[in-house]
């Protein structure tokens, strides 16, 4: 137990240097290819932070652990959306811009109630337990996850057409900007895997069920990336890497990790709730909400979403 905590703290204090030479490389790759920060964030930043959650969940599905990949994602959503904007918008006041909230946001809405609507299997009931996301439901999750790559890349084509050539945008060379990204994602990596092992044995020595844990203990530990590189980017005053983080991290959660885990092994749904999918939708509706606001999240929103995550967490403990 005292190896796992110290373990705990090695792989947090990774993630969190991970974090910044992450948010720092990848500020500068955007600078050097006139390309926006959100299409950095919603690309390279998004899919490097969710690297654990891909790793975590296509090994929980094929050890047969299928409730622990279903609920490390639908956790990591909610997280990422209440917890991490939430905290994010404390430290300094998210600015969205406008595309972002007619577009980009409304996507993860999207996304998350698509995969409402494939766990709902029978649809006069309510329950989800027992039922399955089968490998044609994982196909259309990844037809999704295409639409949403494509359109990402027109974006950032259609922002080098329009832009002139920026020689002095940033004074980092290419190679550097790259070796941080690289670096930063590979402490990511590395820092949430020693997080999530350690914080699932101390877990599990408590009696914790493998649902709670997934929807807990992995989750956290997955979106610790997301979390690290969000607040940092919005310490830095890069708010839309940080928004762009959160919001390619749920699409690439929903549509590419559960999508390529179902398509590898259909998933049985054991230990996730209604109640958790449509926290997991709420959160998202929220933030677009929020967002219309001044295209703007104000500490006082983000302090609400993350009173959301903890009245969350309440519940899921006194259900335990």
């Amino acid at each position: 137990m005292l190896l796992d905590a110290l373990l705990i703290i090695v792989g947090v204090a990774l993630v969190l240097w991970g974090a910044d030479r992450l948010t720092e490389g990848a500020a500068a790759l955007a600078r050097r290819m006139n390309v926006p920060e959100i299409v950095i964030g919603l690309t390279i930043v998004a899919a490097g932070t969710s690297a654990p959650e891909l790793f975590v969940s296509v090994v929980s599905a094929l050890n047969g652990t299928p409730d622990l990949a279903v609920g490390n994602v639908v956790g990591s959503n909610i997280m990422n959306t209440l917890l991490i904007v939430g905290v994010a918008a404390a430290v300094a006041p998210m600015v969205i811009s406008p595309s972002t909230v007619r577009k980009d946001i409304p996507f993860t809405v999207a996304a998350s109630l698509l995969l409402v609507v494939l766990c709902l299997d029978n649809f006069g009931s309510l329950n989800i337990c027992g039922n399955s996301i089968s490998r044609l439901d994982g196909i259309v999750l990844l037809l999704a996850f295409t639409v949403f790559m494509t359109y990402t890349f027109r974006v950032a084509k259609s922002s080098q057409s329009s832009s002139q050539p920026q020689t002095s945008g940033s004074s980092q060379p290419v190679w550097k900007s790259f070796a941080f990204v690289v670096i930063g994602l590979t402490c990511l990596v590395v820092g949430s895997n020693l997080f999530v092992d350690s914080a699932t044995n101390v877990a599990a020595g408590l009696g914790v069920s493998q649902g709670v844990i997934g929807l807990t203990v992995v989750a956290g530990g997955t979106s610790l990336p997301e979390l690290a590189t969000s607040v940092v980017a919005a310490r830095k005053g890069q708010s839309a890497i940080a928004i762009g983080n959160v919001i390619g991290s749920n699409v690439f959660n929903i549509l590419l990790i559960l999508g390529l885990t179902a398509v590898i092994s259909p998933m049985q749904i054991g230990g996730i709730t209604l109640v958790d999918m449509t926290v997991m939708l709420l959160s998202a509706v929220l933030l677009w909400l929020f967002s219309f606001t001044k295209y703007k999240v104000e500490r006082w929103e983000g302090g609400v979403l993350t009173l959301c995550f903890m009245a969350y967490l309440a519940w899921l403990l006194y259900n335990i």
